[in-house]
């Protein structure tokens, strides 16, 4: 099926899972219009989400807690008069204080559905269309997490499931239960981890995945946490110990793209998409210019030698730093 977007070409559209919806080959991620970065202004968020569905972007990602329900109001406010255009995903289960601390995840049944109830009225839709636990409850079978989406499924109230950041033997056993359309996990140049086990069994069992940190939050593009609220001044990879590395390489892949008229974002965007075919980058654009110029990498495909070329630049773990700090790191079902 094709998709025509801003610059008029006519694109393909991916099909997550077996039976999930048909999106655009990009999905926009909405996490950094709810503060995660750094200030934010909602008029222009909400401008961008529409802007992206206007350009053919058909996969908006959202998160309960992103902004502690904030993010999915803007989002609601964003598709009111688009809903029929777009596909809705939402993670749950990070529970979070009132000064914005992360108190741990609930995945319960009884938490699940409560979660949806809130979800659903907050973003003013009738049903979620991919609905996904945001990591992987060590207190609750994922069969069990899974179910209560089942549950929720024959009620009417979720389209599809998805998981995010779970590991290999967690997507099989999730995928017994119900139907499992796409497995969001971090993936970029700098974090390449689900290559080796994670990305082959979803190819077998016939799942997606969406992909977030194309840009592993402005790194590769020598971006710089901008104060306390940016929670990347909390990640490993932004410390001023690895900073002369890393910094290193984004002025290499600041000339790379520059040789090849386009952008840092372009190139990373591009990479992914020759490196994964069929899988989803989530773009994290605040802006309508952030989101104009993503959009434009898909009419800069990198050539054989270009992603060669770029990966002798960038070899697996050239980036120095975990993508988050050694306690999550521990949690990650997917890194384990």
């Amino acid at each position: 099926m094709a998709n025509a977007h801003a610059t008029g070409h006519t694109l393909n559209t991916t099909t997550l899972g077996q039976s999930g919806p048909q999106v655009f080959p990009l999905g926009l991620g909405c996490m950094g219009m709810s503060g995660a970065y750094g200030p934010t202004d909602d008029t222009e968020s909400v401008a961008t989400i529409q802007a992206a569905i206007d350009a053919g972007v058909t996969l908006i990602d959202t998160g309960d807690f992103y902004g502690m329900g904030h993010n999915e109001l803007l989002v609601g406010r964003a598709i009111a008069s688009r809903r029929e255009r777009v596909q809705v995903s939402v993670k749950f289960g990070a529970l979070r204080g009132p000064d914005g601390a992360w108190l741990g995840i609930d995945t319960r049944p009884a938490a699940v559905k409560t979660f949806a109830a809130y979800s659903l009225k907050r973003l003013g839709v009738e049903a979620i269309d991919i609905y996904r636990p945001a990591r992987l409850d060590p207190a609750v079978p994922i069969e069990e997490t899974v179910g209560a989406i089942a549950d929720l499924v024959k009620a009417g109230y979720v389209r599809h499931a998805g998981l995010s950041e779970v590991g290999a033997d967690t997507v099989a056993r999730a995928q017994r239960v119900l139907p499992i359309v796409d497995l969001q996990i971090e993936y970029s140049l700098a974090s390449r981890g689900p290559e080796a086990s994670i990305f082959p069994v979803l190819r077998r069992l016939g799942i997606s995945a969406t992909l977030y940190g194309i840009f592993s939050r402005g790194l590769l593009a020598g971006s710089k946490p901008k104060g306390r609220g940016d929670f990347r001044a909390y990640l490993p990879r932004f410390a001023p110990v690895h900073r002369e590395q890393n910094d290193a390489i984004a002025r290499s892949l600041q000339r790379f793209a520059a040789e090849r008229d386009m952008s840092v974002g372009q190139l990373a965007i591009a990479w992914t998409l020759a490196r994964q075919p069929g899988f989803v980058p989530l773009i994290g654009a605040k802006t309508r210019a952030q989101l104009a110029d993503a959009l434009a990498a898909l009419d800069k495909p990198l050539s054989a030698s270009d992603l060669n070329a770029l990966e002798a630049l960038v070899p697996e773990g050239a980036i120095a730093g975990t993508r988050y700090g050694a306690e999550q790191m521990a949690h990650l079902d997917s890194e384990k």
